[in-house]
């Protein structure tokens, strides 16, 4: 019997070009024994934009509904997911090869990890790539590693919340994405990081896209009064998450 990873996708129009890309990336992925993809598009809206992008897969299951941004769309794009494990790829995203074998092999070798994370590249519209210089060796990240670093270096996360892989009972325990207008990763990441050990990756498995229409680069999402309070509620969430002493994935 196969077994299968979920790869979870939210996506609205203006990105929906880009859906070749990443059904491209998870073509070029092998797999290990046993083991198969699903991938998940949930689109956030009910338009005719997007649909038409979506390709031909029996892998791929595809929905609509209520706009609510990504949060909403990847949380009830959760009601098709069938694998072990949940791995998010935004809509404008590619996998590097080899991301999700190593992902699974992290996280099938040592049951004690909730999630698993990885280095990740910038994809530049002339086509270069810019890495990140304070990637964590590659190894276990102990509960808490990265939630302190966060705090400590003005909310700038030390691994890329786009590359996470989660074991799906953890993700679905700790409700999801976090509902805000963005940051949504973040706040995962960081109630991951209060309550469970991970993993990261040295070799590159993620190129993130960077153009004009992502909504990382629109004026909204650096407004500062917003910025504070979508942090703030993250951080909240994850300090309360680690101060309930009996709440740990993995019992580390």
């Amino acid at each position: 019997m196969t077994e299968l990873i979920t790869v979870v996708t939210a996506v609205h129009a203006p990105s929906a070009v880009h859906l070749a890309d990443a059904y491209a990336s998870l073509l070029g992925q092998e797999m290990p024994d046993g083991w198969d993809w699903q991938w998940v598009i949930q689109e956030d809206g009910e338009t005719g934009d997007v649909a038409p992008y979506v390709p031909d897969d029996s892998r791929i299951s595809f929905g609509q509904g209520r706009r609510g941004r990504a949060a909403m769309a990847r949380t009830v794009g959760l009601s098709r997911a069938d694998g072990r494990f949940v791995k998010v790829l935004d809509a404008d995203d590619m996998l590097a090869p080899g991301a999700l074998a190593r992902d699974l092999q992290a996280l099938t070798d040592d049951p004690s990890l909730g999630w698993a994370t990885c280095r990740v590249l910038d994809y530049l519209p002339d086509g270069s790539t810019v890495g990140f210089d304070e990637d964590p060796p590659q190894g276990p990240i102990e509960r808490g590693t990265v939630l302190r670093y966060w705090q400590e270096h003005d909310y700038r996360a030390q691994v890329h919340p786009a590359t996470l892989c989660v074991r799906r009972e953890l993700l679905l325990a700790l409700g999801g994405w976090m509902a805000l207008p963005a940051s949504e990763d973040t706040g995962l990441l960081m109630a991951l990081s209060a309550v469970s050990r991970g993993w990261f990756s040295a070799d590159t498995g993620l190129l993130y896209r960077k153009w004009p229409g992502q909504v990382t680069s629109q004026p909204s999402h650096a407004d500062e009064a917003e910025r504070q309070a979508r942090f703030a509620v993250v951080e909240a969430r994850a300090l309360a998450l680690a101060s309930l002493g009996g709440w740990r994935f993995g019992g580390v």
